[in-house]
């Protein structure tokens, strides 16, 4: 059975861990630094606000053992504010964040809660799937390694380096298990 470790600072992580449990996966949270230290077969980085996370993996002492772990090798999978906090770039934003993934994000590209939606769309390896954008960013810009899963309206919404998955949309929100599949299938 894979043990995934959930971010659980703020944000939607209690989604996450149902959508894993659904899928077989035994889950934990992370919340301080003891949390860190148990076994783990990947890590979720879910949505929410990403500059209070920084802040608080900075308080917590969590910021360079989470980054460590991913630079290792960690499978990680971020979605919407977790996509933040991987890219190495957010644009016009020289803020602190883990910057594992070579990829270059937009902030609430849609707009604010008034510019969220639902669609259906495609990802390479899954297929057609719902996808929920909550003030979501999305990838204008990425690194020769990065897989590109995905584009909506244009878009950037889904791509893969090695072992980091990152989604703008919120799979967690939606019944469909396709996308923490896809996750779990890589580690």
């Amino acid at each position: 059975m894979k043990k995934i470790a959930v971010l659980a600072l703020q944000g939607a992580f209690i989604e996450h861990e149902q959508r894993l449990q659904q899928l077989g996966a035994e889950t934990f949270e992370i919340r301080q630094l003891d949390d860190w230290n148990h076994p783990k077969d990947g890590l979720i980085l879910p949505g929410g606000e990403s500059t209070t996370m920084i802040k608080l993996l900075h308080d917590l002492n969590l910021f360079f053992p989470i980054r460590d772990a991913i630079l290792g090798g960690l499978p990680v999978y971020g979605t919407c504010a977790g996509l933040i906090l991987l890219a190495k770039e957010v644009e016009e934003e020289p803020a602190d964040r883990l910057a594992t993934m070579d990829v270059t994000v937009k902030r609430n590209a849609y707009g604010r809660q008034l510019g969220s939606f639902h669609t259906v769309a495609s990802v390479k390896g899954i297929g057609d799937i719902p996808m929920t954008f909550i003030r979501a960013p999305y990838i204008n810009k990425v690194g020769n390694n990065v897989d590109i899963l995905s584009i909506v309206n244009g878009h950037i919404v889904a791509a893969q380096q090695e072992n980091q998955l990152v989604t703008s949309f919120h799979p967690e929100l939606d019944s469909e298990v396709s996308v923490h599949q896809y996750f779990l299938d890589m580690i």
